[in-house]
């Protein structure tokens, strides 16, 4: 059951037991406690002052990589919106609400005729979430482009972190606990807007050949190996130990993309995860190679609603 939750005067709009399932790329798992859409900066650093320590709080953007388990997620679910989407471009970068989509800041940037940011063209993500999981394709990275991000703290506070300060490794960064990312500023270096469109146009272009971009997915399943532990990349290892095709339930590995697993339609979470297990099984017992979760997996298990 929902408990009562007592909150400042908030201008953003709050859902008991929200449905998170339309919000994610797969198209599964429970619903929020509480879902609460801030209307700005303000809204959100009131908010998160306020809540109890003891109260679990999340964030999603885009959940373009996120398993909500189907007991869905206690506490606090945020979604930034409009109030976070502010994009502000620069001489030799851009300002970026945590709201923004990857792609749309791509296209914003080359607008203006700002280089470097092409690779966010292929992330199917929010600029947040973005710079929460130091997320990089086709060459570039958050790591790589990023002068500073402000966030929210759990205590409400907003403070502005550099690159050093975050810590980047692959597909990590270290962020304050419950703290979220409110905008961040992105280098990036003038050049001719016709240019930098083409090589958006090809990233596209390579990302619809080669991903289930149309299917209900979230992005690579596997962090690739450290090149220490394999010269393979996830994809390879998952084909190597004969996973293309494997299915438990109405979840699928990709047979254009075995790194990408698939809700074939009747999905459960729990299927989804329970294959990525057996995948991961799999590829150890073969290659020797302990997979990493790249795709994040929250919440309860439990039956859907």
């Amino acid at each position: 059951m929902t408990a009562t939750l007592a909150l400042p005067p908030l201008r953003g709009r709050i859902t008991p037991g929200a449905a998170l399932a339309p919000f994610t790329w797969f198209r599964v798992g429970g619903p929020a406690e509480y879902l609460i859409r801030p209307a700005d900066a303000e809204d959100l650093a009131a908010l998160l002052k306020a809540l109890p320590e003891e109260m679990p709080v999340g964030v999603i953007g885009a959940a373009s990589n996120l398993i909500i388990r189907d007991g869905g997620l206690p506490g606090v679910v945020l979604r930034l919106g409009r109030g976070f989407g502010e994009i502000v471009s620069e001489a030799d970068g851009v300002i970026a609400g945590g709201a923004v989509l990857d792609a749309t800041l791509a296209a914003a940037a080359a607008a203006a005729g700002l280089g470097g940011l092409e690779f966010l063209a292929g992330i199917p993500g929010t600029i947040g979430g973005a710079v929460a999981m130091n997320a990089g394709a086709y060459g570039g990275d958050i790591a790589g482009v990023l002068d500073w991000a402000e966030i929210v703290t759990r205590g409400g506070e907003t403070i502005r972190l550099t690159s050093a300060d975050l810590g980047f490794a692959y597909r990590h960064a270290t962020l304050l606990p419950g703290a979220v990312v409110l905008r961040a500023r992105l280098r990036a270096t003038p050049d001719a807007p016709d240019a930098i469109a083409a090589r958006i146009g090809e990233i596209r272009a390579r990302r619809a050949a080669t991903q289930p971009i149309r299917a209900r997915t979230g992005g690579s399943t596997f962090r690739n190996p450290a090149s220490g532990e394999s010269s393979l990349k996830a994809w390879e290892l998952i084909a190597a130990a004969g996973c293309r095709g494997l299915t438990r339930g109405g979840a699928m590995v990709s047979e254009k993309h075995c790194n990408f697993l698939i809700n074939t339609g009747a999905a459960t979470a729990a299927e989804l995860e329970g294959l990525g297990e057996e995948v991961r099984t799999r590829v150890r017992e073969a290659t020797g190679v302990a997979l990493e979760w790249e795709i994040r997996r929250l919440g309860r298990p439990g039956v859907r609603p």
